[in-house]
């Protein structure tokens, strides 16, 4: 870096996000990494060369950060040299494809010396003749989910044109200072004393129902995740009760998680955490940075609160938080918090987002493109909730966790109570969320929940953390006692009587999960008939064989 290189102040966040890096580098939860799969002939030099002009056009990728002890501030410089793409070919390399699961995880998760070297980094991995990767990884200090989107189509972008003997003709990329201002410090200082006025008084911790306890400090954040889909009938009435109020979809899947804590729990006052993209300004649109920031939004209920007004009360607890959107969480959280962990999340450990499934551009005819998913997948939050409206027209909710914090059968709980607060919502507005409720009605068309719902009861019945869905109940640890606790317990939560000897015939996780489907049969005098009208059909069929 030349002495005269000119050094910039980060914003709030990016230093919130700088000072997170420095106490544990070893998370990483700093990091996006981005896995592009290809399937077909691809011009492997063409598309690392692609990634690296990418790379080059924007100054943000090629910055270097300091910390200016003087001013207290972190400060960042784009006069370094580009990010290096590399090209390995497997087989002309000499690697074994077995290392290939390892490689990736090392190329996305490894951290960035953000003083000496570029936040970004990427490999084009010649897998076969038919597969490669692109691994592409940027620290989020630069980086966030819109800019991925900019990067990724660029590269195509790039990548056909060149393949076509072409320039691509790109725009020039504007450098994050001439969009980033910062607001002026009396403006900063109302925004916060508003938010935290706003905020006051609630907890900021959520009573979830920790199989693991999240304060321990060797905790991995190795995630998991479980979705279920709402039935579209459900569907279709939560999201006009949603409309009528001028709720979004994500106002819902709000109004949902608060409305589970509340009838799973004994709390009543709740702060989640969503992500704002800070893209309002449409000079940001075409800009490779770090402009998303992370909102607190709260939500409160009693027993008088109606579905209705729960609605209304989380599109203006929504709209409350995007206006404020500028007002730095760390000074928010020191307000509020001020003894809080600096390696938790600010406020809550609990997250609200919209699911977004990018798509992805075309590179070349012949050749198909897809996001990988990683292994592992981390996560920064206690428990996420991502709401999607799929293209079948129903509502996914998707949980996603550190892994060791909950259970299978602790997070299929979860997802079943979230389907009864759907059912109550759809069934009517004018209801009281916290009435009382009966057993959630499974529903019998989602093969996923049915297997889940069937799981969950294996794991509670046989005391383990999991189950396969494939495996008969006494190779799991079974008996004929716990048989008996299985059959009680499936009939009560599937709302279908069974029989000891269902499960003899259908004796797997699947097996079961196919049986509560199935319509149920004609009663039998011993299964649906009560005990007197049991006790005459005895003596009448006794009495019919004594006779012949």
């Amino acid at each position: 870096m030349r002495e005269d290189a000119i050094w910039t102040p980060v914003t709030a966040a990016q230093q919130g996000i700088w000072v997170l890096d420095q106490i544990d580098r070893l998370r990483p939860s700093y990091l996006l990494p981005t896995v592009l799969e290809f399937t077909g002939a691809v011009r492997h030099e063409v598309l690392r060369a692609a990634v690296e002009h990418v790379f080059g056009r924007h100054p943000s990728l090629r910055a270097r950060f300091r910390l200016n002890h003087a001013l207290r501030q972190v400060e960042y410089c784009t006069e370094g040299t580009v990010p290096e793409v590399g090209l390995i070919d497997f087989e002309r390399d000499g690697w074994p494809r077995k290392e290939l699961g390892r490689m990736v995880e090392a190329l996305c998760y490894s951290p960035f010396d953000l003083a000496a070297e570029a936040p970004a980094r990427a490999e084009v991995l010649k897998v076969d003749g038919e597969c490669t990767l692109l691994v592409l990884t940027v620290h989020h200090i630069v980086f966030d989910g819109w800019s991925r989107r900019l990067v990724v189509d660029e590269i195509a972008t790039v990548y056909r044109a060149w393949c076509a003997g072409v320039e691509p003709g790109l725009p020039s990329a504007p450098h994050p200072a001439e969009v980033l201002r910062p607001a002026a410090p009396e403006d900063v200082a109302e925004q916060v004393a508003a938010v935290v006025e706003r905020l006051r008084g609630a907890p900021t911790e959520i009573a979830l129902p920790y199989d693991h306890p999240p304060e321990d400090p060797d905790l991995s954040l190795v995630g998991s995740s479980a979705e279920t889909k709402l039935p579209a009938d459900v569907t279709e009435r939560v999201l006009a009760a949603a409309t009528a109020e001028g709720a979004t979809v994500f106002m819902a899947g709000v109004a949902l998680l608060a409305a589970t804590l509340a009838r799973t729990t004994a709390q009543r006052d709740f702060l989640f955490a969503v992500v704002w993209p800070g893209r309002d300004d449409p000079e940001a649109a075409g800009v490779v940075g770090m402009f998303g920031t992370t909102l607190v939004l709260r939500m409160t209920l009693d027993e008088r609160t109606t579905w209705r007004e729960l609605l209304r009360q989380s599109r203006a607890a929504s709209t409350a938080a995007f206006v404020d959107a500028d007002a730095p969480l760390p000074d928010v959280a020191a307000e509020l918090a001020p003894g809080r962990d600096v390696a938790r999340s600010p406020l809550t450990s609990v997250l609200v987002n919209l699911a977004e499934v990018p798509e992805v551009p075309v590179f070349a005819s012949g050749v198909t493109v897809r996001y990988r998913p990683l292994e592992p997948q981390y996560s920064k939050f206690d428990l996420a909730l991502f709401v999607r409206l799929c293209e079948d027209a129903r509502l996914e909710l998707l949980l996603d966790h550190p892994a060791p914090l909950f259970r299978p059968a602790t997070v299929a709980g979860l997802l079943t109570a979230l389907r009864a607060s759907a059912a109550a919502l759809a069934r009517s507005v004018e209801e009281t969320v916290l009435a009382e409720e009966p057993d959630p009605v499974l529903d019998p068309t989602d093969p996923a929940a049915r297997r889940a719902l069937v799981r969950s009861v294996w794991c509670e019945v046989l005391d383990t953390d999991d189950v396969g869905d494939d495996v008969s109940f006494f190779d799991a640890g079974g008996d004929s006692l716990r048989l008996v606790i299985l059959v009680e317990k499936l009939s009560q939560v599937s709302g279908r009587p069974l029989r000891t000897t269902d499960l003899f015939r259908a004796g797997t996780v699947r097996g079961q999960a196919e049986l509560i489907a199935a319509p149920a049969g004609p009663a039998s005098a011993g299964t649906a008939l009560g005990s007197r009208e049991r006790l005459l059909g005895a003596l009448r069929a006794n009495s019919a064989d004594h006779d012949s």
